[in-house]
């Protein structure tokens, strides 16, 4: 492998790709790359992805690494931390081999991964996934004992001006496939013009299919700062205790907000206060649902989302997916079958029309010159 690019680097892939430009080379210092990660850097097109930490460990199935190698995209894996230390955002570098280079100083040596690497690692994964499920079951269990105020409903919920009673509400998560399944429920939403809720970043996924969100809610990490200005009511998650560290970023901007303190995720408090505000149905994209979902996020239970859904499952329909199952493009050949069934009682009605035999003793009379019969 011979690479020459600029190197943009960031210790949080999220906040990487806002910067990140095709032709690139990517620094990023995350182990066992999720999906949602692997697909904002293939969006981004760089030439090659510097990891200072394991891509896959083996620990769980993460495909994100699979998904970048299968896009075309180079991996150098492991090459340290202290390259973070040694190179600035811009800087002109070669990857020779596995070894990185500016100029003719040698930064650091990791390892190219292939995809023969990665399915290894998979393998490697499915045997451990027992054991990891265990400690994922007994970790939410207890959680679930800390959180089950959620289920027993003893919240206090902040007064919002949007009104979701009776209505359909969309919680909108930036997780695996969102793109896709926004995209498959368009009608719908044209349709049902859903009260539309962003879940951080999930504001920005609403904003690029033109869809303005009416509330956000979130930790404020990941959304950026025109889908803040967008007009949306904003509910920053706080803790438990009640810090709430996004409020900050907020205020800066000179926007208002509210808190909530509320254990879990902030797709649990969306899926919370729209069950609170008498939401008549729940529709979520891009949420997070099972064990390797929250080992991706770094959350090593979920008791609070096992709570959640047990009060909301009745109004609950998770979209997640959805875009593998139905398909809005018609086949050529319904196309076809279409097109044949509208032309044929076109052709009767040409064909008896006083007003069109003129035109089609023309065009009979070109034929038999054109062809001499």
């Amino acid at each position: 492998m011979f690479i020459k690019g600029r190197v943009r680097l960031d210790r949080r892939t999220k906040n990487l790709v806002n910067r990140l430009k095709k032709n690139d080379i990517a620094l990023i210092d995350h182990d066992d790359i999720d999906e949602v990660a692997a697909n904002s850097l293939i969006d981004a097109k760089p030439l090659a992805i510097i990891n200072a930490r394991p891509s896959i460990t083996g620990k769980y199935p993460a495909k994100g690494v699979y998904k970048i190698l299968k896009a075309g995209i180079p991996v150098l894996d492991e090459v340290g931390d202290d390259i973070f230390n040694q190179l600035k955002e811009g800087t002109l570098i070669e990857i020779k081999e596995n070894q990185i280079f500016w100029g003719s100083e040698l930064l650091a040596e990791g390892r190219e991964l292939s995809l023969e690497d990665v399915r290894i690692k998979l393998k490697e994964a499915h045997q451990n996934i027992q054991v990891e499920l265990d400690n994922f079951v007994e970790n939410t269990l207890e959680y679930a004992k800390k959180e089950k105020d959620i289920l027993i409903g003893n919240l206090e919920v902040p007064p919002l001006e949007t009104n979701m009673l009776n209505r359909h509400v969309l919680i909108v998560v930036r997780g695996s496939s969102y793109k896709e399944d926004l995209r498959t429920i368009s009608s719908y939403i044209q349709d049902e013009q859903p009260i539309l809720i962003g879940v951080d970043g999930g504001a920005d996924a609403l904003l690029e299919f033109g869809l303005k969100p009416d509330i956000i809610v979130g930790d404020m990490d990941s959304v950026s700062d025109l889908a803040l200005k967008s007009g949306a009511e904003i509910l920053v998650h706080a803790y438990a205790d009640g810090k709430a560290p996004g409020l900050e970023r907020v205020e800066a901007m000179g926007l208002k907000a509210q808190t909530f303190p509320m254990p879990g995720t902030s797709e649990d408090v969306a899926m919370i206060l729209a069950w609170e505000y008498g939401a008549s149905l729940i529709v979520a994209v891009g949420s997070h649902s099972n064990m390797i979902d929250f080992m991706e996020k770094g959350r090593k239970g979920m008791g609070s989302t096992f709570l959640v859904r047990l009060k909301v499952g009745s109004i609950l329909v998770d979209a997640r997916g959805v875009s593998q199952l139905y398909k809005q493009h018609m086949s050529s050949k319904y196309l076809w079958q279409l097109l044949m069934a509208a032309l044929i009682p076109i052709t009767i009605i040409l064909a008896v029309s006083p007003a069109t035999k003129p035109f089609f003793r023309i065009m009979l009379l070109q034929l038999k010159i054109l062809f001499n019969f």
